[in-house]
């Protein structure tokens, strides 16, 4: 199990601020309000910079913390037992924090720009028919993500050179599909720290499928990777010899 320390907690909190920051300023930017908001949106460029950003955290951070700056990735992570209890409550303090100062600094520097959208808060589409649905989608990009994380951390033979831009393209990939859907949260925290400052939470049924939805999908991952990915990943004894010894 990783020691984690202070230079870890302070790595969450900046990269998970950073992470914040470019994605509600990229939202801000590229998301249209209004009727027929979903199809006057870009969606691509919205998830190329998901991908670009989470990319060059995870290779800036990643030896330092885990790059994790999602508590949901976090919560995998402790139930695959990689991290202790008290240090992932404080990474998931940190990655809260560093949400609402990356929210926070958005609207100061897009205050009129944002507010039509709430700088960058998401919310459940019209095109779903409830809050539940928001959630599935929720768990399933997580899903996604988390495994590939996972498998590209934690295998024994998994691909680690790649593993900054396998997990930055998984997110980009995500929200590239569930962004005109839920807004493409995957993550309790880059929901939390918009949400907050725009104070727009929109009652239980605005944030309930951001947190469950994605723990949900963080917890399957875990089992997934332990139970499918990793035991299949074991290499199998080799057979006994057949026939006489000739020693």
């Amino acid at each position: 199990m990783q020691d984690r320390g202070l230079a870890a907690y302070i790595a969450e909190l900046i990269g998970t601020f950073l992470l914040v920051f470019f994605i509600t300023s990229v939202v801000t930017l590229f998301v249209a309000t209004g009727n027929q908001a979903q199809f006057g949106s870009d969606f691509a460029v919205i998830g190329l910079v998901h991908t670009f950003i989470l990319f060059g955290l995870v290779v800036i951070f990643g030896a330092v913390s885990g790059g994790h700056f999602n508590p949901a990735v976090t919560i995998a992570v402790w139930i695959m037992r990689r991290i202790e209890a008290v240090d992932a409550l404080v990474y998931i303090l940190a990655q809260l924090s560093g949400a609402v100062l990356g929210a926070l600094l958005t609207k100061a520097l897009l205050l009129d720009e944002g507010r039509a959208g709430d700088y960058g808060a998401v919310k459940v589409s019209g095109l779903l028919g409830s809050p539940f649905q928001g959630a599935v989608v929720e768990a399933i990009g997580t899903f996604v993500l988390v495994l590939v994380i996972l498998v590209a951390v934690f295998s024994v033979r998994g691909a680690k050179d790649w593993a900054p831009f396998a997990i930055g393209a998984a997110l980009g990939l995500v929200v590239m599909v569930g962004g005109p859907l839920t807004g493409g949260s995957f993550n309790p925290a880059r929901w939390f720290g918009p949400a907050l400052v725009a104070n727009s939470f929109n009652g239980f049924a605005g944030i309930w499928p951001y947190i469950v939805g994605p723990l949900v999908g963080a917890a399957l991952a875990a089992l997934v990777f332990r139970f499918v990915v990793e035991a299949g990943s074991e290499s199998p004894p080799a057979p006994e010899p057949v026939g006489p010894s000739h020693r």
